[in-house]
């Protein structure tokens, strides 16, 4: 595995557990901020041909 795509993976995995914190929280705001992060890693991912599993990560 690449220094890319094991970056991705990497910060895909810590934004899963940033936005499951935030649902936890309630923090409806950082909720849509991390959901839209997560949307774009995961566009990111599938541009470059980078596999997520199902589950996550």
């Amino acid at each position: 595995m690449d220094a890319f795509t094991a970056g991705l993976l990497q910060r895909i995995r810590a934004t899963e557990s940033d936005l499951s914190r935030a649902r936890d929280e309630g923090d409806d705001f950082l909720v849509e901020v991390e959901q839209g992060e997560l949307d774009d890693l995961h566009r990111l991912a599938a541009e470059h041909g980078v596999e997520v599993g199902a589950s996550g990560v």
